[in-house]
This record gives structure tokens, C-alpha cells and sequence, in this order.
């Protein structure tokens, strides 16, 4: 059975509640154990190193110290959590061997607090490669009860999770197949658009709102020229730029859009047969009615 260290983070247990809900509901069904880290902390969204390098890596590493407590590797659902926790975690590997100075001083904030240790002796993954890498899409593709046939599906990666790492052996980071790989696993046929691994203008919004929104709205746009019924991420923060500010978005470039955006869980969890309601899909803005009508779900 595999059992992971589940980091839910901030934004799966607020505004995108319905990514907590289909993940722990997807895992159920495919049997892979969730020990959810309930005294983990915000990653910090790649805000705390711009004050402090030093505060962003000793949040972090207690956050790897909690799973590596359990002897078990760190997953997460959130592109931008596996960025900024993948990457404090190479960061501090690296530390231990050339740069003990600078662990020591990580260390002993982390003893300072009674936190446990950081030991560098997990790995931070996020449910993608999960998927890939350790369940495997021989094995999901067995657990398909609901093929995703007709359905035409628009990855949206963001920056985080293509990006922000050294190691990188599940994908290309410049051609990524991952998330299409997927989509076809589960029947349905991938949308191919320039956008899908760029940003998806999140980080502006609070101080430059048009252009994220004008960012936004063009791969947006691109999506639905390309053919797609849906939009799918496996970043909740994209997540809200692309679903719950849709509205605005369409404000902003003069264009209606109404394209659904999901969750990889959700999407995962639909061939699987499981219930929509149970996944959240009622909480988005957009309506995903039209996809669950092509899917024939009732």
C-alpha cells in the first residue's frame, strides 16, 4: 500500500476546498494511505524568501521534518507548495554537504522551537508524479470505470511545478507530457496550446490586477480556440485565477470565456465513477455542467 505524508496547504482547506475533498476522496479509491500533516504550516508561497531565505527554509524544513517523523515522503496537491517545499528541500541537501554553516543555523531554530530535526531523508512529491511515478497509469488505467471519451482536456501546468526545481525526473520541463499522459489514460483526448506552461498571472494580481487578469484570459481564450471543453491544473492558485476570477477576466479582455476549470483530482476522480458532488465540483464558479453532461453523469 503506498502511504504518503499528505501536506494539504492553505488553499485546499479555504478557497478551493473542493481540491481537499476530491484528493482525500481519489486516494480512498485508489488505496494509497493519506496521513494528513494537521501541524504543517503555510509554505509561504515564495513570499518569506523575499524577506528571508533563512525563515522560508526553517518553515519548510520543519514542514519535512513532520513527514520524515513518519518515515514517510512529503505529498502535496499544489504546484506552488511542491515548488517552494521541493525546493528548500534540494536547497538543505545540498547545505548538509557544502554548506554546514548555513543547515546548522536551520537546525538550531528548528531545536529552538522543539521541532523535529530535518534529516534529508524523504522526497516532496506532488500527486502527479504520484500518479505516474508510484501508482503508475497501467495500474489507474485498470481502475477506470467511467472512460473520459469525447472529452477534450487543456492542461494548465503554471510556473512551480515545471520550474522551480533542479531535480526533475518525471517530466521535460520545457515539453511536459505528464498531465496529458494522464488525460489519455482516463480516455479523454489532450488540447495542445501554446499557454499551458506559462504563468497563469496569479502572482500580479494583488498589485497589477488588469494585466494578471489580461494574462489570465489569453490562455484562457487560446484553450477554448484549441478545441478544449475544460481547463485542468494541478495548482489551485492557478485554480483561482483561471476559475473564480473568470468572471472579471471576461471584464477585462472583452470576451466571454465560460470555460470550466478542474482540478487534477477531480478529473482523476471522475473517470473513477465517483460521485461530482462528493469532489467539489458544485463549489466552482464557472459551471462544469457541460462537462459532466458529456460524461453522462446524472
Amino acid at each position: 500500500m503506498l502511504k504518503y505524508a499528505y501536506y494539504p496547504g492553505c488553499v485546499s482547506q479555504g478557497a478551493c476546498r473542493e481540491l481537499y475533498l476530491s484528493t482525500t476522496a481519489l486516494a480512498d479509491a485508489l488505496g494509497i494511505g493519506l496521513i494528513e500533516l494537521k501541524k504543517a504550516a503555510c509554505c509561504g508561497s515564495g513570499v518569506y524568501k523575499e524577506n528571508s531565505q533563512l525563515l522560508e527554509d526553517t518553515v519548510n524544513a520543519r514542514n519535512i521534518a513532520l513527514a520524515e517523523a513518519l518515515n514517510l515522503p512529503l505529498l502535496t496537491h499544489c504546484s506552488t507548495c511542491q515548488g517552494v517545499i521541493g525546493h528548500v528541500d534540494e536547497r538543505l541537501k545540498n547545505a548538509q554537504k557544502n554548506d554546514p554553516d548555513y543547515f546548522e543555523q536551520v537546525s538550531i531554530f528548528l531545536e529552538k522551537e522543539h521541532c523535529f530535526p530535518y534529516r534529508g531523508t524523504t522526497e516532496v512529491k506532488h500527486l502527479l508524479w504520484v500518479l505516474i511515478a508510484d501508482y503508475g497509469l497501467e495500474k489507474l488505467k485498470k481502475k477506470v470505470t467511467k472512460k473520459l471519451i469525447d472529452l477534450n482536456c487543456a492542461a494548465f501546468y503554471g510556473c512551480y511545478l515545471l520550474r522551480t526545481q533542479d531535480h526533475f525526473p518525471y517530466d521535460n520541463r520545457f515539453q511536459p507530457e505528464s498531465l496529458e499522459n494522464v488525460f489519455r489514460t482516463l480516455g479523454a483526448t489532450p488540447v495542445y496550446y501554446d499557454g499551458r506552461t506559462l504563468c497563469c498571472g496569479w502572482t500580479l494580481a494583488s498589485y497589477a490586477t488588469k494585466e494578471s487578469f489580461q494574462m489570465a484570459g489569453a490562455h484562457l481564450k487560446e484553450a477554448i480556440e484549441a478545441g478544449a471543453d475544460c481547463l485542468v491544473t494541478p495548482c489551485p492558485l492557478c485554480h483561482l485565477n483561471l476559475d473564480s476570477r473568470q468572471p472579471e477576466v471576461e471584464k477585462v479582455i472583452g470576451y466571454k470565456l465560460n470555460l470550466p476549470v478542474l482540478h487534477l483530482s477531480q478529473l482523476v476522480a471522475l473517470a473513477l465513477g465517483i460521485n461530482p458532488t462528493k469532489l467539489g465540483l458544485n463549489r466552482h464558479v464557472v459551471s462544469v455542467k457541460s462537462v459532466l453532461k458529456k460524461l453522462d453523469f446524472q
